[in-house]
């Protein structure tokens, strides 16, 4: 055998070898992301279908929405799974950037373990497209248990979790950390991982065009009213 392996020159392998300098291909079909200068960096040019995506965020930022939807807007008219999403998807929002809510499915689920029963449950369903999943912990076996499952059925997962896991191992394809900087609307985009070599520098998302970025802002303004209003009533019940 070894015999053999020496009388094939690495250049007649092709894509059967894979460099750490250089930019893996993809081993399967991905999803354009809809950020040009992320597509750029990533193998495929985009996101890996049938395979865990990870984005790592400090506590407080939720920018996944900002991320995905792109993507999800262009993804198969399934589905779109949310688990233990921490707030109820704003609808109305998500339908006026294209994503129609009609295909929002969210799942309430109390525990990590219901969260992981729940998409890999999500994954096995031929009506959904993609799955996103928020998991504050997760052993690497759970995870690889995802990993297969949506290998398998040929899904896009996103795994959300917290910026303090960076350091642990994860059999994700791809891993993000995004930053929200205070003093930018423009997001930071860190690769940690991915099939390629490391990745420097981190990206960066222009800034929202201010007239959605002024809607945005209102809308939050009249939903922290509703809020109050809400926990007004509550109080006097």
């Amino acid at each position: 055998m070894a015999s053999i392996l020496r009388s094939a020159p690495l250049p007649e392998l092709g894509s059967a070898v894979w460099r750490a300098t250089e930019l893996g291909a993809a081993g399967a079909a991905t999803l354009a992301t809809g950020h040009a200068v992320l597509d750029a960096e990533l193998p495929g040019s985009g996101w890996p279908v049938g395979a865990i995506s990870e984005i790592l965020q400090r506590r407080g930022e939720h920018n996944e929405w900002r991320l995905l939807l792109p993507a999800l807007r262009r993804a198969a008219s399934g589905s779109v799974v949310l688990v233990g999403a921490p707030h109820v998807p704003f609808a109305a929002a998500l339908a006026a950037q294209g994503l129609d809510a009609r295909r929002l499915l969210w799942v309430a689920v109390a525990t990590p373990a219901e969260c992981l029963w729940a998409a890999e449950q999500a994954l096995r369903c031929a009506g959904v497209a993609a799955v996103l999943l928020w998991l504050a912990q997760g052993r690497a076996e759970q995870l690889r248990r995802l990993q297969m499952a949506a290998q398998v059925h040929s899904k896009l997962l996103f795994l959300l979790r917290p910026a303090q896991v960076q350091a642990e191992s994860s059999p994700a394809a791809l891993r993000l950390l995004v930053v929200n900087p205070t003093d930018s609307d423009a997001l930071q985009l860190h690769i940690i991982k991915r099939r390629g070599p490391p990745l420097e520098r981190p990206l960066l998302l222009p800034a929202r065009p201010a007239r959605l970025a002024a809607l945005l802002a209102q809308t939050g303004k009249a939903w922290q009213g509703v809020e109050h209003a809400l926990g007004r009533i509550a109080s006097a019940a």
